[in-house]
Formats: C-alpha cells, sequence, structure tokens
C-alpha cells in the first residue's frame, strides 16, 4: 500500500468558512513545502510554518518555488491561489476555492443574463455607495458618471486630509517604479482588494467572470465586487500609507497596511454578506454543502447516484 504523508485530507465541513479566516497572504522569493498540515516557507530570513486552513487567499509573486504537495494541502484547505506579477501588477494564474455548490453560480448567471435583473444588481450596487440616495431611475450612464464624481471626489478628499500631492490615477503595468508613490501605493492597494474580493467570489462557489457592471474580462465580477470597498479601504489606506513612509518599502507598508484594514473592519465578513444580498441568496445556508442532483426539465432535480431503468412505452 502507497504510504501517505501528513494528516488525513479535512471533510468539506471541517475547513473554515471564508467569513472566518485571515484575508490575504502575500509571499515572493521563497520555497513553500508541505509539513504535515502547514505550509512550510523558506527564504533568506528563515523558516515558518503557516497553517494554510486559516487563510482566505495566498497572492504567489516573483520568484516562489512551490511543490506538487503543498498544492495539494492548499487545494484540501480550500484557500485561494492567485499567482501575480512583480508589485501586484498583473495576475497569471488562480487556482480553485472552498465552495462545491453551484447554488450561487446559477443564481448569478440566471441574473446576469436577464437584461432587466442584471440592471436591477448593477444598481443595487451603485446604491450601495449612494445609502442616502435613491438612484433606482437613474440610467447606467448617470450612474457610471455620478460613480466616476464620487471616486474623484475620494481622491481630493484624501488628498486634503493627509497633505499627499494628487493629480490623477495612472501607472504603467510594464514599470511599476516610473509611477508616484501615491499611484504605487494605490496599484498594491487595489491589487490587495481583488486578491480578497476573488477569493470570497470563488470560495462561495460564485463566478468571477460574470460581470454586471464590467463585462468582456474573466475577472469582470471582481472587478465590479472591489469597486464596492476602494473608497473605505484601498483608497484611504493608500493615502495614509504614503503620508506615514514617503517613499519607502511602498509594496510592503501598503500591503501590511491593508491587511491591517481588512481586519480591523471585519471585510471579509461583510464581503461574504454584500455577495449574497446582490445575488438574492435569502437563507443563511452553509456555504460549504452541496449535493449533486440530475436535471430534468419536466420532472425538476432528480436523485444523483441512482442506477435508472429505460421506462417501457406503452
Amino acid at each position: 500500500m502507497k504510504k501517505k504523508y501528513g494528516a488525513k485530507k479535512p471533510e468539506l465541513e471541517e475547513l473554515g468558512r471564508v467569513r472566518d479566516r485571515i484575508s490575504f497572504l502575500y509571499l515572493e522569493h521563497a520555497k513553500l513545502n508541505r509539513e504535515d498540515s502547514a505550509i512550510k516557507v523558506l527564504d533568506d530570513r528563515g523558516i515558518v510554518l503557516v497553517p494554510v486552513a486559516l487563510i482566505s487567499v495566498l497572492l504567489l509573486g516573483p520568484g516562489v518555488d512551490i511543490t506538487h504537495r503543498a498544492m495539494e494541502l492548499i487545494g484540501d484547505s480550500g484557500t485561494a491561489v492567485v499567482w501575480v506579477g512583480e508589485n501586484g501588477v498583473r495576475q497569471y494564474a488562480h487556482g480553485r476555492a472552498l465552495n462545491h455548490s453551484s447554488r450561487l453560480l446559477e443564481a448569478q448567471a440566471k441574473l446576469v443574463s436577464n437584461k432587466r435583473t442584471r440592471v436591477e444588481v448593477a444598481r443595487k450596487m451603485y446604491q450601495m455607495r449612494f445609502p442616502n440616495e435613491d438612484v433606482s431611475k437613474l440610467s447606467m450612464e448617470q450612474l457610471r458618471g455620478k460613480e466616476g464624481a464620487r471616486v474623484r471626489k475620494v481622491y481630493r478628499d484624501q488628498s486634503l486630509k493627509t497633505g499627499v500631492a494628487w493629480e490623477r490615477r495612472e501607472y504603467d503595468p510594464d514599470n511599476f517604479e516610473a509611477s508616484t508613490p501615491i499611484n504605487k501605493a494605490l496599484t498594491e492597494a487595489h491589487q490587495a482588494l481583488y486578491g480578497l474580493s476573488y477569493s470570497v467570489i470563488v470560495a462561495l462557489g460564485a463566478s468571477p467572470g460574470l460581470g454586471f457592471v464590467h463585462t468582456g474580462h474573466d475577472l469582470a465580477f471582481v472587478y465590479d465586487f472591489a469597486d464596492l470597498y476602494k473608497a473605505k479601504y484601498s483608497i484611504p489606506v493608500a493615502f495614509e500609507t504614503v503620508k506615514k513612509f514617503g517613499k519607502v518599502d511602498i509594496s510592503d507598508n501598503t500591503r501590511l497596511a491593508m491587511r491591517d484594514a481588512f481586519s480591523s473592519g471585519k471585510l471579509l465578513l461583510q464581503m461574504v454578506a454584500d455577495l449574497k444580498y446582490l445575488l438574492n441568496i435569502k437563507d443563511d445556508t452553509d456555504e460549504n454543502f452541496a449535493v449533486m442532483h440530475l436535471w430534468d426539465d419536466k420532472q425538476g432535480l432528480q436523485n444523483f447516484g441512482v442506477q435508472y431503468h429505460e421506462m417501457d412505452e406503452d
């Protein structure tokens, strides 16, 4: 019999729910292996064991060397994995995460495939940005304009609050170092928010590609979802980081500040509730639970795992 190493694979119900996990961990220039039920991270500073089942998403940057056994543990733990470029300016790939149920995915597909319900969900998203206003009668064009004005005001207000100079949002994905300190910080902060948004979406079983406002990209819904939180999290964190540290270690300091903001703001918990609200999921059924059925156009859902027999015709 083939020898098995480490702890046995946990059952789905034994894993931590996405709302209870640490938001993210960014690693670069390190070797990742498995030691029992932890990921062993080795870099030039030493070794640390990471309880990966307690993390929502691993962001793996340049120079990461990861073993098959480490990926096996990450997959068994339901932790999302996103491979990103230097300073987080590109995403190269991502891995499957926690959920095995298609309930949210089916709800999302139904909503996005109908023009009326798609607009309703998009309006919900805009309404969340303007809680004290009624946007139900505004067109998508009007909503885009209103949102653009809001974001520009957020940038101006943060600049006045922190004293960090602000002109406009711009960066070159191929030349991160050419950006101003505040644009570098914004890039890092937004990427951390995208990573967390992605992990919640896939962990609950929704699709990162079926967007309601953004469309035509495999991460369209990630951009939709992350935009709900930029004004409260990534934009102010970026300005505060530049105010505090200037040009020093912009990337590291911004990521650390974002992780602290996610934790203090209980953002994971809020994201889970917001995602279910947007997709009209009313109950609080455990998002990890999955039951397979067979679809029938006349009789509805039928039991899976049953040996069916051909019916005799009269």
